[in-house]
């Protein structure tokens, strides 16, 4: 995300990345103004009465919207704001929908300024943006997993590449693994792009049978391998929340969640300094005592109870981190309530 222009009521900003429209999505809201440019069908050139046929030109134009709704789809470059047309040459009171890309430059304005909220996520997003993804590659000598590892998200690529069931004895022996790793490689370095590193996991030696074959397949990936005490999903988890591949990962809003709700349950289940629930959170933020609070970011947006915690957070010197849902440890958050506190002491 790059900041183009700062004005006193909102900010224009181009869209460099597709995780960038994940932070779009947070900020973008009813009460807010969007313009962008965008194509409008023009009346007078119409054949038929209403003036809308098909064939009508369509002119690029300046487009600003009161905006309604919003939908964004994870991992793809598909942002859609939707609203009444307030600003352009023609068509006003209409709806009209946004489509917003990478490359694309977008102008929000919001009645009385940016709220705190949102400068805060777009100034974390400024820094963090042109980071690009990483990979994790879970290797068992019988399955692999593949993830794609985003700022605010976790998704499997592809299915499970498996020699388990159907009762194969032969699939135990050494040759079967090492046709099967292979295979695997070369289907993992198509299927992830050559400018993406790849963190190789898992609990034994296969996985680095494995990058020896990733790296035989000529791509180039840049690797990581790090052991992991379990496979399948968890060891994806484990990696973000254990910093054991911070080399590759450190720097992403999504590994520094997962550690930070992990240090959450590690204090819950020992009774130390946490507190989570609106009426724990609601008294440590009044003591002062909330060090770091993490909170799901549209229930951050969704009632001011929330927006009054976090301002109060931040006025006694501490920090608010805005986490999506859309990995594992976001899930388990909102299993919470959708926020937890790290204290800086225990409540009385």
């Amino acid at each position: 995300m790059q900041q183009v222009k700062r004005m006193d009521d909102g900010v224009r900003l181009r869209i460099q990345f597709e995780d960038d429209l994940w932070v779009l999505n947070q900020m973008v809201r009813p009460g807010c103004k969007v313009g962008m440019m965008g194509y409008r069908r023009d009346q007078s050139t119409g054949t038929e009465a209403s003036g809308r046929a098909k064939s009508a030109d369509r002119k690029p134009m300046w487009i600003v919207l009161d905006a309604e709704t919003t939908e964004f789809q994870p991992f793809t470059d598909n942002l859609r704001i939707h609203g009444i047309i307030c600003e352009a040459k023609m068509d006003k009171g209409s709806h009209h929908t946004h489509a917003v890309s990478p490359r694309d430059e977008i102008e929000i304005t919001w009645l009385g300024g940016i709220p705190e909220t949102d400068r805060n996520l777009l100034a974390d997003s400024i820094q963090e943006g042109g980071r690009g993804r990483v990979a994790i590659a879970v290797v068992e000598s019988d399955e692999i997993l593949l993830f794609e590892i985003a700022q605010h998200g976790m998704r499997q690529v592809g299915d499970t590449f498996t020699l388990r069931g159907g009762g194969k004895r032969e699939a135990k022996s050494a040759e079967v693994r090492k046709e099967f790793l292979t295979k695997i490689a070369e289907q993992a370095s198509k299927a992830i792009s050559a400018d993406i590193p790849v963190v190789i996991c898992g609990p034994g030696m296969a996985r680095e049978q494995f990058e020896k074959y990733l790296k035989e397949t000529g791509v180039g990936h840049r690797t990581l391998n790090v052991p992991t005490s379990i496979g399948g999903r968890s060891a994806a988890n484990e990696v973000m929340r254990e910093g054991t591949a911070d080399a590759m990962l450190g720097d992403f809003a999504m590994a520094k969640q997962a550690k930070l709700i992990e240090e959450g349950l590690k204090r819950i289940s020992t009774r130390g300094a946490v507190a989570y629930g609106q009426t724990e959170l609601e008294r440590a933020a009044e003591q002062g005592s909330i060090e770091t609070l993490v909170i799901e970011a549209g229930l951050l947006r969704s009632e001011l109870f929330w927006t009054e915690v976090a301002a109060s957070v931040r006025a006694n010197g501490g920090q608010v981190v805005q986490a999506s849902a859309d990995h594992d440890a976001g899930e388990e958050l909102m299993g919470m309530g959708g926020a937890i506190g790290l204290l800086r002491w225990t409540l009385e």
